[in-house]
């Protein structure tokens, strides 16, 4: 099993295939951290989140990276 990361910037296309990903990380118990960003590439518009992993504790407190 793969080692979960405390904190994680998730890049790509804005697209339902990037708010997958962004769903799939809060199910596995990460939290948003700040707002999202967003750019045009000239192409595209490109998102960027971050998430943190919440604690096992009921504190809520961030688990540190």
């Amino acid at each position: 099993m793969e080692k979960q990361m405390g904190y994680k910037l998730i890049t790509g296309p804005d697209d339902s295939t990037f708010c997958e990903r962004i769903s799939k990380l809060l199910e596995e118990g990460y939290e948003l951290y700040g707002s999202p960003a967003l750019t045009f590439n000239g192409k595209e518009v490109i998102a960027a989140q971050a998430v943190v992993l919440k604690s096992s504790e009921s504190s809520g407190k961030v688990i540190p990276v």
